[in-house]
């Protein structure tokens, strides 16, 4: 089957484990999901993740992070799709959840998060809003 958008289906995939409070959740990987993956963690959203090479594609196992029984990742939502792309320069870098969240961005310096795009002073394709 082909998908159309392998980010939505990336982030639908931690959004449902999530809420069903699985420890872990596969995604088939890829470099920008590995980008993403990275920006997780390095923002304490999620605990880690592995790529178990299958000799194919490849999977990414992704460790879903609790505090007790209560969620750390409260929200991942898609912004620009293939049939809207949404972009924001480096002033018009949205915040989410007035700072408490954070924008992935597809820049031309590679995938990072709003706030390292505006220190940067680029702007970009806005990925996601994660809070």
């Amino acid at each position: 089957m082909q998908m159309s958008d392998v980010i939505a289906d990336m982030l639908t995939r931690i959004r449902n484990a999530n809420n069903a409070k699985h420890e872990s959740v596969d995604i088939p990987a890829s470099n920008m999901k590995k980008a993403i993956a990275d920006i997780l963690v390095a923002e304490g959203y999620v605990k880690g993740y592995t790529v178990i090479e299958d000799g194919k594609q490849g999977t990414i196992r992704i460790q879903l992070k609790y505090i007790g029984k209560e969620k750390v990742l409260r929200g991942i939502r898609r912004v620009s799709k293939p049939g809207l792309r949404i972009y924001a320069g480096s002033n018009d870098m949205p915040k989410v959840m007035n700072g408490l969240g954070i924008a992935i961005v597809s820049t031309s310096k590679g995938i990072m998060t709003d706030k390292s795009a505006r220190k940067q002073n680029i702007g970009g394709e806005i990925i996601a809003f994660v809070w």
